[in-house]
């Protein structure tokens, strides 16, 4: 199995404290992601992330396909960063951490993504001609968004 990784930072003209209490409710995932992706929170225990918390979701992969994608939260360091892990879902293997950071008067966001699909060759190929570019479309309109819901 080949793991590959992904890492995003961005700066955010809000304070750690303010970041932390957006990012930590996970209803706001579905302002950060691209419509296009049918992101949907299918089951959502609290309203602000805790250790071994399961949260379900729903993707959409392609038109007409709907993947569920069920994610524990591994482990919370308040204010400072969470992990979440994929039990199940469209990769065979998915740990995502999120940090907060003080800089420059803001706070710096940042997301280190580890990830493989499986499928050997297969896998290799539908990362490159999909999910490579899903990626990066989800980081390009999550930038975006932020910039709008916090700006300069």
């Amino acid at each position: 199995m080949k793991v590959h990784s992904v890492k995003r930072a961005q700066w955010l003209p809000i304070t750690v404290a303010e970041a932390w209490d957006f990012f930590s409710s996970p209803r706001n995932l579905e302002k950060m992601t691209p419509p296009k992706m049918g992101f949907k929170i299918v089951s959502l225990p609290s309203e602000k992330l805790y250790e071994g918390e399961i949260i379900e979701y729903r993707v959409k992969m392609f038109p007409g396909i709907w993947i569920p994608w069920i994610s524990e939260i591994k482990a919370v360091n308040e204010g400072e960063s969470f992990i979440d892990d994929q039990i199940s879902g469209p990769f065979k293997f998915w740990h995502h951490r999120h940090f907060f950071q003080e800089k420059d008067g803001g706070t710096l966001v940042g997301d280190h993504i580890h990830y493989s699909l499986g499928f050997g060759p297969f896998g290799e190929f539908a990362r490159q001609l999909v999910v490579k570019k899903q990626l990066a479309e989800m980081f390009a309109f999550r930038c975006k968004t932020l910039k709008e819901l916090f700006p300069s």
